[in-house]
């Protein structure tokens, strides 16, 4: 039997921003329940380690939760902002990643390339 008290049974993570991420965890109790953990982590700004904030979202407000962060929102997006783009952010970050994901690619087609021609060369 593991002996971590409350086992992690789903985790989710939103990157937003080149410094801070968020964790939705879902955690089982040794009673089998279940709970939500919503963390937020900031790198800090000398780059010594991370901030963390730690919510712990309980079954029973799960409705109320839910329901008021949507009111709340959704308040700032038809009320308050209704012309910002909020799309915006998560196509730059789709677009970094594509572009990190590219400079990957090209490393490692240019490590193979090294590599191949390195074989080559001892091949005489």
């Amino acid at each position: 039997m593991e002996d971590n008290k409350f086992e992690s049974v789903y985790s989710s993570k939103v990157k937003a921003g080149k410094r801070r991420t968020y964790f939705f965890d879902v955690r089982k109790t040794k009673g089998d329940d279940y709970y939500v953990t919503l963390t937020e982590s900031t790198k800090r700004y000398n780059g010594d380690g991370y901030d963390r904030h730690k919510i712990f979202l309980y079954k029973e407000d799960f409705d109320r939760f839910q329901q008021s962060l949507d009111e709340v929102i959704n308040h700032i997006k038809t009320e308050l902002m209704p012309d910002y783009d909020y799309e915006e952010y998560t196509r730059r970050q789709e677009e970094w990643e594509a572009k990190i994901a590219e400079e990957d690619g090209d490393e490692s087609e240019g490590e193979k390339k090294s590599s191949e021609s390195s074989e080559e060369d001892m091949s005489w």
